[in-house]
């Protein structure tokens, strides 16, 4: 008799436990800034984390300036052809990574960020930056250009390498280390052609 009342108990004080072990361990913080960016709907679906969306968008804006920063130059006369060169590159690479970013985040249903809070710790050049590759001629807007352009991709690095270690989307973490692969030969490159200049 014993056995038939305790079996019964047993399980109902394991449930109760098992519901208990469920819930949370505290009530949710609300000033908790741990996903500041990205509202609770934005949190992306699938595979992918916080720390996929926050590289997918803030490289996307990083790119995009790459594309600027490289249009400016190829738009100038007496540009060193080793820049030109590499101005082409860094289009021809990046362009199609801004539209695979893009489509991973509209993938996610993550509304891409503006970028409005990168800044030069993020290898972004300010309004005045652009304003002085814009109005640098020929020789001196290669030497800006190389500059300018191994502190973003310095920057570019450094995001790659935060998305290696946190990211949870194997493409994106997979385009993270291509990027770091890539951007990190460009610097060396880029570093001699300023040397030579």
């Amino acid at each position: 008799m014993k056995n038939r009342i305790a079996a019964p108990a047993a399980l109902l004080i394991a449930g109760t436990l098992a519901l208990a072990g469920c819930a949370p361990a505290q009530p949710a913080d609300p000033a908790d800034h741990s996903n500041m960016g990205h509202s609770a709907s934005d949190a992306p679906s699938s595979g992918a984390n916080d720390a996929d969306a926050m590289f997918a968008s803030m490289m996307i804006v990083h790119h995009q300036q790459a594309v600027e920063m490289s249009d400016i130059v190829l738009a100038k006369e007496g540009v060193d052809p080793r820049v030109v060169d590499l101005a082409e590159r860094i289009k021809a690479a990046q362009s199609p990574e801004i539209e695979q970013l893009q489509g991973w985040l509209d993938e996610w249903g993550v509304e891409p960020d503006d970028g409005s809070g990168m800044d030069h710790g993020d290898g972004m050049m300010s309004e005045d930056d652009l304003a002085a590759l814009e109005a640098a001629a020929g020789p001196e807007a290669s030497r800006l250009f190389l500059e300018q352009m191994i502190m973003h991709h310095e920057g570019a690095v450094e995001m790659a390498e935060a998305q290696i270690a946190d990211g949870e989307d194997a493409d994106a973490v997979a385009l993270a280390q291509e990027i770091v692969d890539a951007q990190t030969a460009e610097i060396a490159e880029m570093r001699e052609l300023l040397a030579s200049l």
